[in-house]
């Protein structure tokens, strides 16, 4: 009912192009990343929230880790700062 549909997929090839070995056309369009990411080829949302969670768990970067921390910390801040959350709360 709400799937979106899929964007069509060219294949341009040149007239008198004449392709490598390997079959791989210079003309393909592909993002910057593709090789490092497990998540591109999934079709649900349930699969690639479990195949990253799965990459993180079993290849963790210490440094990605720390800085996302970093962000989910100071956004949660400045969210409390926003709804005025007052910690008098906890101390009286």
């Amino acid at each position: 009912m709400f799937k979106l549909r899929k964007n069509k997929k060219f294949s341009y090839t040149p007239r008198y192009y004449k392709s490598n070995e390997d079959g791989n056309s210079p003309f393909e369009i592909k993002h910057k990343f593709d090789d490092y990411r497990k998540t591109i080829n999934s079709t649900s949302l349930k699969s690639k929230f479990t195949k990253a969670f799965d990459e993180l768990k079993n290849e963790p970067d210490r440094e990605v880790n720390k800085r996302i921390f970093i962000i989910v910390i100071v956004l949660i801040i400045l969210f409390l700062l926003f709804i005025d959350f007052d910690l008098s709360i906890f101390f009286s």
